[in-house]
């Protein structure tokens, strides 16, 4: 089902995720197919310029998102001294599980596909989460990922197309990503960009990202709609 709504503006928006409330920034298109849920990477939040401008071209293919903070503020504050959060992963992947339960509980949102975005470890709580929650995902990205943390067992158990995008100047990151991809089950791809860091930092680069998870989310997004 595609949404008839109006362009909205970016919302600020509470999510409840145990005893803790997260911030996140909402961005609904005036029509959209879906809404992909962003899970930042180590020492990331919403605020993040790369995640913002995967963002703004996914909204321009019709497609909503919300991007928000993994982490309270408190518990940044102890990370950026300790490390201790951000590598978390089953703490991250219970806040993605919390965040697509209160998505799909917004009007705007409702019965509309859902998608993850994963970034760096962000990557790992996405895929951990898809596997979790099945068919209710329809499609995963990873930019940089480490798919690696999720584990074997949890990868084979993913059902969500699942895309994952290299720099082809990061080789570690490309090796655990090829290992990856061989042990999802589901329809999957590896894309590498070529020039591209691991921070995609070189010009063109995070707009190869975004075109690549456009065309992702798009396509499996709407695979979703037209069966529902």
């Amino acid at each position: 089902m595609r949404s008839n709504l109006p362009a909205t503006p970016l919302q600020e928006v509470r999510i409840p995720c145990g005893a803790a409330w997260l911030h996140g920034d909402l961005a609904l298109p005036g029509e959209f197919i879906g809404v992909v849920l962003f899970a930042h990477g180590s020492g990331s939040g919403r605020h993040s310029a790369r995640n913002r401008q995967v963002a703004r071209r996914l909204q321009e293919s019709g497609v909503a998102t919300l991007l928000f903070d993994l982490l309270t503020a408190q518990e940044d504050e102890v990370d950026v001294r300790t490390r201790e959060h951000r590598f978390d992963i089953a703490k991250l992947t219970r806040r993605m599980e919390d965040a697509a339960a209160w998505a799909v509980l917004q009007p705007a949102l409702k019965g509309m596909p859902l998608g993850f975005f994963g970034a760096s470890t962000g990557s790992a709580a996405a895929l951990i989460a898809a596997a979790q929650l099945g068919n209710r995902v329809s499609a995963v990205v990873s930019r940089g990922g480490r798919p690696d943390l999720a584990g074997p067992a949890v990868l084979a158990a993913v059902t969500a197309p699942t895309l994952l995008i290299v720099g082809g100047d990061d080789p570690e990151v490309a090796r655990l990503n090829t290992q990856a991809l061989e042990q999802l089950q589901c329809p999957k791809r590896l894309a590498v960009v070529p020039g591209a860091g691991h921070m995609f930092e070189e010009p063109g680069a995070l707009e190869a990202v975004g075109d690549l998870a456009a065309a992702w989310f798009s396509r499996h997004l709407l695979r979703t709609e037209h069966l529902a």
